[in-house]
C-alpha cells in the first residue's frame, strides 16, 4: 500500500534480508517522535529471524529524503491468534519520524496493515505517546531502568551506596570467575537462562533468537556489537546475560541467575562486570530493561544509581483485551504455577514454541 500525503509518500514493505532493502537509520535525530534502542537493522533482522516470523517497515518519504520508519512483526502462534508488534521481545519499538504529521501517517498505515492481517491488535512500544484517533487502549504500568555512566568504573563504584560496594567486593572473595563470549558461550547461556524462566513461571525463547542477535549484531565496524557473559561458580555457569552495545547505549535484553547461587552474590558481580565492559566500550547509556515501578526488579536496577523514564505503549485494539496476554493476570497465574513445575527439558522443547506467539 502507498498513499501520497503532501509530498510525502508512505509505504508498506515486506521485510527480506536483501541488503539492498530499506534501511531504518536515515532519520535526523532531532525528530519530534525520537529513535529508541529497537531503531535498528540488526534488531528488526534478528528478531524476525530468531522467532521465525515476516517483518514489516513502513516507511515516508520525501523525495529520496526518509522523514519516518515503522517497523512491524506479525506474531503469530497457534495458542492466541495474531498481533502485529513493534517490537516484540524487546521494550521499544513504534514509530521514528521527524514531526507529527509523518508519525500519525505511518500510525494509519499500520492500522490498515493490522486490518489486512486480521490481527487482534497492533502495539507500538513508545516512549513518547503520539496522538491518534484509532489508538484506544494504552499501558503506562512499566518504566525503563537506565543509568547515565561516567567516564571510568572507579567514579561508578565511588557513586554506588556502602551496601552495593560491600556485595560487590564479597562476591570477589567467592569462587566466581567471569567471562565474556559470542556463539562458543551460547550453551551456558541458554543453560542458565531456561532454568531461570522456568523457574519464573514463563516459557523460554529458542536459542534461535539469541543466536540471531549475536549474528546480526556483529561488530564490524567496531562499535554496535552483541556478546554473552558468562558467571561461573568454579566450572559451573550460575549466571548469565545477553549484552547489547549500540549507538552509545548498552542494553540487557535478557539476564538471569540461579537462585541457590544468591549467596555468593553472583547476579552483583556479573551486572557490575556488565557496567564495567559498558564504560570500556565508551557507552554514555546502560539500560537495564523494564520493570513495574517499586517491584524486586526495579529496586535492584535503582541500587545501581538507574532512574525511571516512562514506558507508553499504544494499542490499536481490533479484538480481545490486550490485559489478557499479561503474566500477572489473574487467569494465567495457574498457568505460571503448572509451569514452574515442568522439569527443565520439556520447557526447552514446548516454551520457544509457545513464546513466539505472545506479544
Amino acid at each position: 500500500m502507498n498513499t501520497q500525503t503532501s509530498a510525502t509518500l508512505i509505504e508498506t514493505i515486506k521485510w527480506s534480508s536483501s541488503p539492498t532493502r530499506p534501511r531504518l537509520d536515515v532519520v535526523d535525530d532531532d525528530s519530534v517522535v525520537p529513535r529508541l534502542n529497537a531503531h535498528r537493522d540488526a534488531w528488526v533482522a534478528s528478531v524476525a529471524a530468531g522467532l521465525g516470523h515476516q517483518a514489516y517497515l513502513i516507511r515516508a518519504c520525501n523525495g529520496q529524503e526518509t522523514t519516518g520508519v515503522l517497523p512491524l512483526i506479525l506474531v503469530s502462534g497457534p495458542l492466541f491468534g495474531r498481533f502485529l508488534v513493534s517490537l516484540p521481545y524487546l521494550n521499544t519499538g513504534g514509530v521514528w519520524a521527524r514531526d507529527q504529521e509523518t508519525a500519525i501517517g505511518l500510525i494509519n498505515h499500520a492500522c490498515v496493515l493490522a486490518d489486512q492481517l486480521d490481527v487482534k491488535h497492533l502495539e507500538l512500544r513508545h516512549e513518547i505517546p503520539v496522538d491518534h484517533p484509532r489508538l484506544n487502549f494504552s499501558r503506562t504500568d512499566k518504566v525503563h531502568m537506565r543509568l547515565q555512566l561516567p567516564d571510568t568504573a572507579d567514579d561508578l563504584m565511588k557513586s554506588f551506596k556502602s551496601k552495593v560496594r560491600s556485595q560487590v567486593k564479597k562476591s570477589t572473595t567467592a569462587k566466581l570467575s567471569v567471562h565474556f563470549g559470542g556463539a562458543e558461550c551460547l550453551d551456558d547461556f541458554y543453560q542458565v537462562f531456561a532454568r531461570n524462566m522456568r523457574d519464573l513461571g514463563t516459557p523460554v525463547f529458542s536459542r534461535a533468537l539469541f543466536d540471531a542477535s549475536l549474528k546480526y549484531f556483529h561488530g564490524k565496524d567496531g562499535h554496535d556489537f552483541a556478546e554473552l557473559c558468562i558467571v561461573r561458580n568454579e566450572t559451573q555457569p550460575v549466571a548469565a546475560a545477553i549484552l547489547v552495545h549500540a549507538g552509545g547505549v548498552t542494553e540487557v535484553p535478557s539476564a538471569s541467575s540461579l537462585r541457590e547461587f544468591n549467596h555468593t552474590n553472583a547476579n552483583m558481580l556479573m551486572y557490575w562486570r556488565l557496567l564495567e565492559r559498558a564504560i570500556a566500550n565508551g557507552s554514555h547509556t546502560f539500560d537495564f530493561g523494564r520493570s513495574s515501578r517499586d517491584s524486586g526488579t526495579y529496586k535492584f536496577k535503582a541500587q545501581w544509581g538507574a532512574h525511571p523514564h516512562d514506558a507508553v505503549w499504544q494499542y490499536y485494539v481490533r479484538k480481545g483485551d490486550p490485559n489478557a496476554m499479561r503474566a500477572d493476570d489473574a487467569g494465567n497465574q495457574r498457568l505460571v504455577r503448572i509451569w514452574q513445575h515442568l522439569p527443565v527439558w520439556l520447557t526447552k522443547l514446548v516454551g520457544p514454541t509457545i513464546v513466539r506467539g505472545i506479544p
